[in-house]
Order: C-alpha cells, then structure tokens, then sequence
C-alpha cells in the first residue's frame, strides 16, 4: 500500500535525527493510545469546547509525527468546531484518514 499523502516517513526522521527505532516507538505509542477515541467520545457527549482541545492535542500528535493527511483533516476538523460549523463530513473524512493511517504504519513498522 502507498503511504504518499499520508505518512511522510523521511521528514519525520528529521524531526528524530535519524533515529528510526525511535520513529517507530513512536507510531506504536500513537497506535496504542487512545486520544482518537477520546475525542469521538467527547464529540459525542456535545462538550464542542472539551472536544476542541482533544483533536488541537491530537492535531499536534500527528504533526509531530508527519501523518499527512491525517493532520490536514484534524486542522479542517478543529477549524470546523471551533467556528461552530457542520463537520459531520469533516469527521467521515477525518475517520478515514484515521483508519488509513493506522494501515500505513502498521506496514511501515513491520
């Protein structure tokens, strides 16, 4: 599977001078927590202001470690929420991204 647009392995070694042990522990502590499903949760509850904060964090997660797409659709997400527009759609995409994702570095870490 081709990881172009999401996962941008090469800047994120940048960002952990070279290391890619490192990288990988990294994406794996990304995989095993649990900040996406906080955020659907708290989106859930209504709390807009609560879920805000969660996918800002979140946002910078996936930053940090050069998840693309990933990231372009949580900076949509949190401008979405914090203007109070829909972002149903925004959230099927985001979700997507969010699954896709998770494919591609299960590939780049086997």
């Amino acid at each position: 599977m081709d990881n172009i647009g999401y996962m941008n392995p090469d800047d994120a070694l940048k960002r952990v001078g070279g290391n890619k042990g490192l990288y990988v522990k990294l994406l794996g502590r990304f995989v095993e927590g649990n900040q996406y499903e906080e955020f659907i949760e708290v989106l859930q509850t209504g709390d807009m202001e609560e879920a805000a904060r969660k996918i800002h964090a979140l946002k910078g997660v996936v930053a940090n470690l050069s998840l693309e797409k990933l990231h372009e659709d949580t900076i949509a997400l949190e401008k979405a929420i914090k203007s109070g527009d829909d972002y149903e759609v925004l959230l099927m995409l985001f979700k997507s991204s969010y699954e896709i994702t998770l494919e591609m570095i299960a590939e780049y870490t086997k």
